[in-house]
């Protein structure tokens, strides 16, 4: 064979490939979007709870002692 056959040949099995993948993601998209419809029933009610968290008063003041301690001890060694 030529390398002009080769070359064709090469192009319509990687050609074949892709529009494989492309038809069998697209199938795969489609599928997942109707089943995700058939399983969770729209009631119109938010998904969202209704209770809040409190907010964290950030980090202790220990914590913050502990990592500055550290850091001045790394820094003394170095």
């Amino acid at each position: 064979m030529d390398i002009g056959a080769l070359l064709i040949q090469a192009a319509s099995l990687m050609l074949t490939g892709m529009i494989g993948v492309f038809v069998f993601l697209s199938i795969l998209i489609l599928a997942v979007t109707n089943l995700s419809k058939l399983a969770k029933p729209d009631t119109g009610a938010p998904t969202v709870p209704t209770t809040r968290r409190q907010p964290s008063g950030g980090v202790p003041n220990a914590h913050i002692a502990a990592i500055s301690a550290a850091i001045t001890q790394y820094r003394t060694k170095q």
